[in-house]
């Protein structure tokens, strides 16, 4: 009798913890959902707004034009203004990734000692500040500034994923992490809809991106009174770890590229990983950085390709990304969430493999219907391998470092968004689209050994 009253109340435990991490789940979802719109309503006006400030004749944007100029002199570029406005965006994104590169471990760190909750809420409050700086601006300066304090603030990522990473059960980090990848994928398929269709509707006199700020400006403060009212602390307060400063230890670890690779701000203090577990993280992590490395370098490119192969318009690459957008939605909605816990690594190989022929077939394209097989490959498997690497990842440190090794991992994912576009750009330009694709569809084989050989996590928590 008593051995069934226990059974009984360790399944209502249970059960009590699966509903509070169920509705945990559902708030960071809907909350970056939220803040992920607002922030790709911008997407599809980066063209415009350069335009709008060549024409104007603004003197520091005409001086970064000339440093943008030579790049693509360098690489052997046609002196074309669809190319030109591509690799401008793309100076702009990698500024962006640097910054985030410097921010989400620091977030993270900082985040790991005041708890989750008050860390997400400042972020959220800088990036109110850089909305309202671009509805604002009327000078590129301005502009520029208002996209380098999104950079900074948009820690709130990583320290999503470190929410999901404070769940205790491994069924519900690896759901989560999938839902967040979910929330991406439906926030950059709407949001640069959205963005495009407020500036077709501009009236005259009005500066055409005033709406898409103003609205991303709302979308950021319903997301701070969201969060502010309905997010819960998941970290409790005898789980942090006692001071900023042992939060930080060495501001050389959260900086320094070689550190962040070698996890040393894990490495500190009584709670240090064991050897193993810490040498499946570094795996982790240089495979997770390889993989977005060339990932990004060749998603950048596609712009250049589909424009220069098959002529499509601003508004067919829409369509294009939509359609890459929803399929990944659907896999990570339907197929990502539902993967075992255990099976996380095996299920991002498979998909790290499908990338080989789907950037082959990109590449070599010689119609639509081919191009289109590939991006179905390519969206199947960029739906698959960050949830799952994320969700592996999220299983190492103790409770107090959750938030400095997902940041840590956002941060190497920053950097190789920075770098890989910039690679790929060159290449494609000096060696072709074919040699391009080629080349770096072999190489997505390093991330797949090197994913091969981490062996099983030993238990620490």
């Amino acid at each position: 009798m008593a051995l069934q009253e226990r059974v009984t109340s360790s399944s209502s435990i249970n059960d009590k913890q699966e509903q509070n991490c169920s509705r945990v789940i559902t708030i960071v979802f809907l909350a970056l959902f939220i803040d992920l719109l607002g922030f790709a309503l911008i997407l599809p006006l980066f063209p415009s707004i350069l335009d709008y400030y060549s024409q104007t004749e603004d003197g520091f944007y005409l001086s970064l034009q000339r440093g943008v100029d030579w790049f693509a002199v360098m690489v052997g570029m046609p002196p074309e203004r669809k190319y030109n406005s591509v690799l401008f965006g793309g100076l702009i994104g990698s500024i962006f990734s640097i910054l985030q590169f410097f921010s989400s471990p620091l977030t993270g760190a900082v985040s790991d000692c005041l708890g989750r909750r008050p860390v997400i809420l400042m972020t959220v409050m800088g990036l109110i500040t850089s909305y309202a700086l671009w509805a604002a601006s009327r000078t590129f300066g301005v502009f520029l500034l208002s996209r380098i304090v999104g950079g900074i603030s948009k820690g709130n990522v990583s320290l999503s994923t470190a929410i999901i990473a404070d769940l205790h059960s491994p069924k519900a980090r690896s759901k989560g992490m999938a839902m967040i990848g979910v929330a991406f994928s439906l926030g950059f398929t709407l949001g640069p809809m959205i963005g495009a269709y407020l500036a077709m509707e501009t009236e005259k006199g009005e500066v055409f991106y005033l709406r898409s700020a103003l609205l991303a400006l709302m979308f950021a403060v319903a997301d701070l009174i969201f969060i502010f009212f309905l997010l819960p602390e998941t970290l409790p307060k005898e789980k942090r770890v006692s001071s900023v400063a042992s939060g930080f230890q060495a501001a050389v670890d959260l900086l320094s590229p070689l550190a962040l690779f070698q996890f040393s701000a894990v490495t500190r203090g009584k709670e240090s990983p064991s050897e193993e577990n810490l040498q499946n993280l570094k795996i982790l992590g240089l495979a997770y950085f390889l993989y977005l490395f060339l990932f990004s370098g060749l998603e950048y490119t596609l712009s250049f390709l589909t424009h220069q192969r098959f002529q499509f318009s601003s508004m067919q690459q829409g369509k294009m990304f939509f359609f890459i957008g929803i399929t990944m939605a659907v896999i990570q909605g339907g197929y990502a969430r539902r993967i075992k816990p255990g099976n996380e690594i095996r299920a991002g190989k498979r998909a790290i493999m499908l990338l080989i022929p789907a950037f082959l077939l990109i590449g070599w394209a010689a119609n639509v219907t081919m191009l289109s097989v590939g991006l179905l490959l390519y969206s199947f498997a960029a739906a698959i391998v960050v949830p799952c690497l994320s969700a592996v990842v999220s299983g190492y440190g103790s409770a107090s470092q959750k938030g400095r090794v997902m940041g840590i991992l956002r941060s190497l994912g920053a950097l190789a968004r920075a770098l890989g576009p910039i690679l790929s750009a060159t290449v494609y330009w000096l060696a072709g689209a074919e040699v391009c694709f080629t080349v770096c569809g072999a190489l997505f084989l390093i991330p797949f050994v090197l994913l091969g050989s981490i062996k099983q996590q030993t238990k620490e928590e």
